[in-house]
């Protein structure tokens, strides 16, 4: 059994953010959720979307795309660790994870 360095763990961390991150749709939809804001209906929003995140269907209206495809986009960001889901009712909102992008930004410093 082959067990992984801490190194060789963080690589595989970086990994799975580029592997998110190069399809352009999640790349947008993760700088509109810097900043909610200014990007999402706000007045239409049943929760704050700053403090618990976009409802993904304000992400799927604003991309004009199929639930399902917003739904693995968003699931995708989640998995590399790059948003978190919170649900408010019967509805899952998404939100930046900046402790986890700054962290793993630190990671991409000394890995490189």
């Amino acid at each position: 059994m082959t067990t992984r360095t801490g190194s060789e763990a963080e690589v595989e961390q970086l990994l799975d953010v580029f592997k998110a991150l190069a399809n352009p749709v999640r790349l947008r939809v993760l700088r509109w959720l810097r900043d909610p804001e200014r990007h999402f209906p706000v007045d239409r929003a049943i929760a704050d979307p700053v403090e618990v995140g976009v409802c993904v269907s304000h992400i799927q209206e604003k991309l004009g795309l199929a639930q399902s495809t917003v739904s693995a986009y968003m699931a995708s960001l989640q998995r590399a660790g790059l948003v978190r889901a919170t649900r408010v009712g019967k509805w899952t909102h998404y939100k930046r994870d900046e402790a986890r992008i700054a962290e793993l930004v630190a990671v991409l410093g000394r890995s490189l």
